[in-house]
């Protein structure tokens, strides 16, 4: 019997509705396979901050700490619930950011894939999604301007001034390089490379550092793309990419772009992977509007459980069978209200939950 840690991050907003979820999935992975998940709540983010005084408390990094992989809801408050917590404190810049740096969670995977059966939830046309989407865009998560050196102030004019300092040295660059020429060679073998060399110094040694990393992998190819040129190419033909890697402000950027092609950034799950220890989110926001009324897509905190499951427990098999579950829901014509444009029957969090575990142990008896 095999046992796992995992520290459990409910977040803020439509995070503990859709976490809530995901624990059900691994519960029903339990159920049909010699494995045990030990899972220890802990608070986080905005909620954090409020109860703890703390939006990464001591208590909850030492959970973090002691587990295998950490699961994470969404953070994040409304505008007027994050104005009484201390900038500094606010859930992005006290809690992920801190997150991300203790544990060098450097590779950040952001799958954006919809299968033929479901491009009619995509807002492009039925002919640029043709077959379906399926890329990964792999995004460098703790360099750039996110962590730089940061100050604000006053000038000799008297003007309010702030500066920000985007930082890559070339070990940071190559590894989420490698990073990328890995997946791409256990894929499709083609990597586009996203980056602003025109204007940016960062591009320039980005780019320097790759081809030096290139030579090891003579069997991926490699295109080049301006960023501002990727976001339009992934709205006129997506299915042109199949890995993209690029830094971190950009990776932000594009791959909410990528749930925007997708229909929903519901659909839109992701892995942090660090050295040592990795973390799983959904990729979109708290979304605090929708708190509390239980209409929340469950599907990206689902899907995170599928790429733990694979990435950090060898898995494979079970995470696919979330895979299907998840699409299986879709094709009966069920959906939760924000991909309702795409038709089908609205149903709510839990009961989209609780059809996933249907199909899954389904499929887990299946194939034991």
């Amino acid at each position: 019997m095999k046992r796992y840690k995992i520290a459990v991050l409910p977040g803020d907003g439509i995070g503990p509705e859709i976490t809530r979820e995901a624990i059900k999935v691994l519960r029903a992975v339990e159920r049909h396979r010699p494995v045990r998940f030990e899972l220890t709540e802990a608070p986080f983010g905005g909620r954090a901050w409020f109860e703890c005084g703390a939006a990464f408390p001591e208590t909850t990094q030492r959970i973090c700490d002691e587990a295998d992989a950490i699961l994470k809801g969404p953070i994040g408050l409304s505008h007027e619930e994050s104005r009484k917590i201390p900038v500094d404190q606010q859930p992005e810049r006290g809690a992920l950011l801190p997150l991300r740096a203790r544990y060098q969670t450097f590779a950040n995977y952001r799958p954006v894939r919809l299968p033929r059966e479901l491009a009619h939830f995509s807002p492009l046309r039925p002919e640029i999604v043709g077959e379906g989407i399926d890329l990964v865009m792999v995004r460098e998560l703790v360099g750039g301007l996110y962590f730089g050196p940061k100050e604000r102030g006053v000038d000799e004019h008297g003007l309010r001034y702030v500066r920000e300092v985007l930082v890559y040295d070339e070990r940071q660059i190559g590894r989420i390089l490698h990073a990328a020429f890995r997946l791409a060679r256990r894929r499709k073998k083609r990597l586009h490379n996203v980056h602003k060399s025109n204007v940016l110094a960062s591009s320039v040694l980005w780019n320097e550092v790759l081809e030096e990393v290139q030579a090891d992998y003579p069997d991926v190819q490699v295109v080049h793309v301006l960023v501002d040129a990727a976001a339009t190419h992934l709205c006129l033909n997506p299915r042109q990419f199949d890995v993209m890697v690029m830094e971190n402000l950009f990776g932000d950027i594009l791959s909410d772009q990528g749930g925007g092609i997708l229909g929903s950034l519901g659909l839109m799950p992701s892995a942090c992977q660090g050295p040592e220890k990795s973390y799983y989110e959904p990729s979109h926001g708290s979304a605090p509007d929708i708190a509390g009324k239980g209409i929340a897509n469950p599907y990206s905190m689902i899907g995170s459980v599928a790429m733990m499951l694979e990435m950090s427990f060898g898995m494979a098999a079970e995470a696919e069978a979330i895979w299907r579950a998840l699409q299986a829901v879709f094709a009966d014509g069920v959906t939760t209200p924000d991909l309702a444009r795409g038709g089908g029957r609205q149903v709510t969090t839990a009961e989209f939950g609780d059809r996933v575990v249907e199909k899954l142990e389904g499929l887990l008896a299946a194939s034991p």
